[in-house]
């Protein structure tokens, strides 16, 4: 066979196939796969990417007539029904007999579940046909990591009844991990938030079926019912300088921070002290979802052996304060959420662990950005930042090498 000349026949050739199938599922899912390689290679805005694929894959096949090129023009149609064209599409004189029921489900049950820490939420919904030729019972599965703000994996598969025996079991037999029913405006709501994030990704994450999946997840989605406050979520905006200084006087006013001994600190420490408890919010206000009170080993190796080292210029007593304050801050936060005391005992020791790792990196400066080794350089050399001679002359003399690392 000649090699296709287009995109759009390279698309025809791969699903010629399509009639064969055993079921809308089974056609929905080779669509969404084929439309994934178009959502993989775009460099933004993908969900746009793939609508106006859609769009002109319509106008081009318009014209034909085989019951592969009509039977894939209804799977796209189903899955992606913004796109231009759509209302055009009809069944060809030989469609497959499950395709009548090409989109055509409805929800039989949605749940959440996720880890204590609040690292990562996945949500579930399970899916039937309106009849049975449609194909069986299937489940969605959308991973959101709040650590970076968006829906990281999709999944689409079955049969549904084990997929959730399965996620069940796994959380009742971790205790660091929740389990419940989820209002399904809720899960939408949730999961196409992140997606939108997700989109417009430069750079997808590297393993899953995200790619693969995710234009069944929009149409599966699109089934459920919508929030009723369609603006989302309410953001959390930074504190005040006066809740954090609020929060910081109950923290050092804690049995956490006596049991790292940092209720005592004073003199030259003390400044230290406060610069580090500062970073730690600086840290959590970062976050897409911030909550200074949500710590975990992830969020704490994000924290000290990346962040600190990009964004703050640490002297030698900040440095072996750090971990310390860390520690205590990351078991107060613990408490104050409930979490169970082995979730606590877990993040400490992953802290422990990494002081070694953070110390290399603060010796090396490996991870500091331009700017953050600008300053460091500085204050080596003595200049004091708030003297404006000074550092105006710091800066002409070392404006080559600046510009150097900047490059």
């Amino acid at each position: 066979m000649a090699t296709p000349q287009t995109p759009y026949d390279a698309v025809l050739h791969a699903a010629r196939d399509v009639t064969k199938l055993e079921s809308a599922l089974d056609a929905e899912m080779l669509g969404s796969a084929l439309l994934g390689s178009v959502y993989a290679i775009a460099e933004t805005d993908r969900d746009t990417a793939v609508r106006e694929f859609v769009t002109g894959f319509l106008a081009a096949t318009a014209r034909r007539r085989t019951a592969a090129a009509t039977t894939i023009r209804q799977v796209f149609a189903s899955l992606v029904p913004s796109a231009e064209g759509t209302e055009r599409v009809r069944p060809g004189s030989q469609a497959p007999a499950w395709s009548g029921q090409l989109g055509r489900v409805h929800l039989t049950g949605s749940w959440a579940y996720g880890d204590v820490y609040g690292d990562q939420t996945s949500y579930l919904a399970t899916f039937a046909y309106d009849d049975e030729a449609g194909g069986p019972e299937h489940a969605l599965v959308a991973l959101v990591d709040h650590n970076i703000g968006i829906t990281k994996d999709v999944f689409v598969g079955g049969p549904a009844e084990r997929i959730l025996d399965q996620v069940r079991q796994m959380c009742a037999d971790d205790e660091l991990t929740w389990f419940r029913t989820e209002d399904p405006a809720r899960l939408r709501g949730e999961v196409a938030r992140h997606l939108a994030v997700t989109d417009d990704l430069g750079e997808l994450p590297g393993e899953g079926s995200l790619s693969t999946d995710r234009a069944l997840v929009g149409a599966r989605l699109a089934v459920l019912p919508s929030a009723a406050d369609p603006t989302g979520p309410t953001e959390v905006g930074p504190l005040s300088a006066a809740e954090r200084t609020d929060l910081v006087r109950r923290f050092l006013a804690a049995p956490e921070a006596a049991r790292f001994g940092l209720d005592t600190v004073d003199g030259p420490e003390l400044a230290s002290l406060h610069f580090c408890l500062s970073l730690l919010l600086d840290h959590s206000a970062s976050f897409p979802e911030a909550d200074p009170m949500r710590w975990s080993p992830a969020v704490s190796g994000l924290f000290l052996l990346d962040w600190v080292h990009r964004r703050a210029v640490l002297d030698m007593d900040d440095a072996a304060m750090l971990p310390r304050v860390l520690r205590a801050w990351a078991r107060y936060a613990s408490r104050q959420r409930g979490l169970p005391e082995s979730a606590a005992a877990r993040t400490d020791e992953a802290i422990e662990e990494m002081v070694p790792e953070f110390a290399r990196l603060y010796s090396t400066g490996e991870r500091r950005s331009p700017a953050t080794a600008a300053v460091a350089q500085l204050m080596a050399d003595g200049v004091d930042p708030d003297d404006p001679a000074a550092l105006d002359a710091w800066i002409e003399a070392n404006r080559h090498r600046l510009a150097d690392d900047g490059a």
